[in-house]
């Protein structure tokens, strides 16, 4: 594979032309890819990578389907959708039919479809400005995670969809208390950087309840969970039951398999309210033919190829394979989800649920070492996020699962070994530690003093607090 650098020139030139704020996975010990395939990555020296956490590349590295269909277009035409073409409307009219009737209004744009960084949608996002000055406006309301293992209300809870919901009915009556209204409610639809969070069932219907009753919308986003990756259902929303429809679907990611494209969908009530007020929606890039082509393609592969049952038998069957590795390690506290979203909480104690955030840090390192890529997320760090490709199989899920396994006994055998280390230290008869069985703190090239250590992610520095900035070594 031709380079135009080595490793270490790249990183170096990375450091003098890319800004600081963009993080790079692994920090620590970076990866360069120079090529992918389906569901694998290749390194500069062509060592193969299983990919268990690329959602964007939603069919699978460089499809051929894709990239034809992408080709083709582009020696036609490629300009912005102030001009007739069919590709914008056959693509809003495939996209539409995924979804429930009343949502049939599209906008598209490039990229993720509300992410970004302006400070209109840093503010309503406490993934963003918690990593900050951790500032929220007045106008901002955070609800409580629907978390049913971690949260306030969890699973021996008698009705924890009704408990998580009434927290939203008590936000809304509080800001009418103080004489603001309610705008929207906006979430992802399962909680991906949250911790591979999945609310319970009838918390959005009773959430939609109150919102439309302040006389606010249900923006449901869909931007890393949507295209079939529950696997059942085209929209993850769509798990709550046929009763449940938002009024807004934002999406983009997986849309175009790595292309840039987004969209906003809505209802007509709503784009006719947003028609009236006189501001017109241009976006240069947003429905080019190229990116419609595009999604169009990724609309028939997942079709064609059956992703969303491969989904579903794949992730039933990795999932089977977490519970029998739950059964087996005391670190893995809980495993969580559906189709190809699948979460892994480590913890440090059982009783206590106590987030094993150092331990989850080695747990990613050492399986990059074993060639497959998993990272972690989550408020403590500490969930093992699983979103591969779609096109993911058992042998894979077999693979990916006897590494975590071998990584998680020698990281618990460490673990007992200093636990009897400590224990040796306070008894006359000292017990000898095992001599691979120590902490080691991460390489400095990790920690910036000056930085805020929550913003780190996936195999950057993480919270310092007790053995947060530690790292065992296996």
């Amino acid at each position: 594979m031709c380079e135009l650098y080595s490793k270490q020139d790249t990183l170096a030139l990375r450091g003098k032309h890319i800004g600081p704020s963009c993080e790079i996975f692994f920090a620590a010990d970076p990866i360069k890819i120079v090529r992918a395939q389906r569901q694998y990555m290749f390194d500069e020296k062509g060592e193969q990578y299983l990919d268990c956490i690329n959602n964007v590349a939603h069919v699978g590295h460089c499809h051929p389907e894709v990239f034809k269909a992408a080709l083709k277009q582009m020696e036609l035409l490629n300009t912005n959708s102030r001009f007739l073409h069919d590709n914008i409307v056959e693509y809003a009219k495939r996209l539409s039919a995924t979804l429930p009737e009343k949502l049939s209004v599209c906008y598209f744009t490039n990229s993720g479809a509300y992410h970004g960084h302006l400070s209109s949608l840093i503010e309503i996002s406490p993934y963003k400005f918690r990593k900050g000055k951790d500032v929220k406006k007045e106008f901002v309301h955070v609800a409580p995670t629907p978390d049913t293992y971690r949260g306030k209300y969890r699973e021996d809870h008698s009705d924890p969809a009704s408990a998580y919901a009434d927290e939203v009915r008590k936000i809304i009556e509080e800001a009418h208390n103080n004489g603001r209204k309610i705008a929207a409610f906006i979430a992802e639809s399962m909680q991906s950087c949250g911790g591979q969070i999945i609310p319970p069932a009838g918390y959005f219907q009773r959430v939609a309840e109150y919102v439309h009753r302040a006389g606010g919308v249900f923006i449901a986003d869909e931007v890393q969970v949507g295209f079939g990756r529950v696997g059942k259902h085209f929209w993850s929303f769509q798990m709550h039951g046929e009763d449940f429809v938002p009024d807004i679907v934002t999406m983009g990611k997986p849309m175009g398999n790595g292309h840039p494209m987004a969209c906003v969908v809505t209802t007509k009530e709503i784009a006719e309210a947003f028609n009236s007020a006189g501001v017109e929606y241009f976006n240069t890039y947003g429905g080019n033919p190229v990116s419609c082509a595009v999604g169009l393609a990724v609309l028939d592969i997942i079709e064609n190829e059956d992703l969303q049952g491969n989904a579903t038998r794949v992730g039933n069957y990795l999932i089977e394979l977490l519970n029998k590795q739950k059964a087996k390690h005391t670190l893995i506290g809980d495993v969580r989800g559906i189709g190809f979203f699948i979460g892994i909480d480590l913890v440090k104690d059982h009783e206590q649920r106590t987030p094993a955030t150092a331990e989850a840090q080695h747990v990613i390192y050492k399986m990059k070492e074993k060639r497959v890529l998993l990272s972690v997320d989550g408020p403590h760090r500490n969930v093992l996020k699983i979103k591969p490709p779609m096109c993911f199989t058992e042998e894979n899920a077999k693979v990916m699962v006897d590494q975590l396994d071998g990584i998680l006994t020698a990281v618990e055998e460490a673990m007992q070994a200093e636990t009897q280390s400590v224990i040796s230290e306070n008894t006359p008869c000292r017990t000898k530690m095992h001599k691979d069985a120590h902490v080691e703190l991460l390489s400095d090239s990790t920690n910036d003093p000056t930085e805020n250590p929550s913003r780190k992610r996936n195999g950057m520095c993480t919270n310092k607090h007790s053995l947060l900035s530690k790292r065992l070594k296996t």
